[in-house]
């Protein structure tokens, strides 16, 4: 799209046993079981104002939206935006992430976005972003 990126990055980055899943008090684990959880964004601020659409992009952490991105969510206002939500994953599904994408921005415009896994190819990208 040769749009302008800002990477969402965790203020404290996650490590291989913070998101070890087999864990149960991995802090991924209790991040995702705290529905109040807002892990802090390391850098800078955006200003989000210029722009109509914005793609979100993020891996699937049990079956939906890491609770980083509740922090983005939480901290820039998405209203009357597109939302074009594209995910990794390796079994599991979009359509829960962009639910709960749509609850948490209700006066956004939230598409159905892509699940791409380590076989998605360009093209496929490519024409997911057509379509739109």
């Amino acid at each position: 799209t040769n749009s302008d990126i800002y990477e969402i990055k965790a203020a404290v980055p996650y490590t291989d046993d913070d998101i070890n899943y087999n864990n149960n008090n991995s802090r991924a684990n209790r991040e995702q079981n705290d529905s109040s959880a807002r892990p802090g964004i390391a850098g800078d601020t955006i200003d989000l104002s210029q722009y109509d659409t914005v793609y979100l992009g993020y891996p699937i952490w049990w079956g939906t939206i890491p609770r980083i991105i509740n922090t983005f969510i939480d901290t820039y206002d998405l209203s009357g935006k597109t939302i074009m939500p594209f995910c990794s994953s390796h079994s599991t599904g979009i359509s829960g992430s962009v639910s709960a994408i749509r609850q948490y921005c209700p006066d956004s415009e939230v598409k159905d976005g892509l699940r791409g896994t380590g076989q998605t190819s360009e093209t496929e990208i490519k024409q997911w972003i057509e379509k739109q």
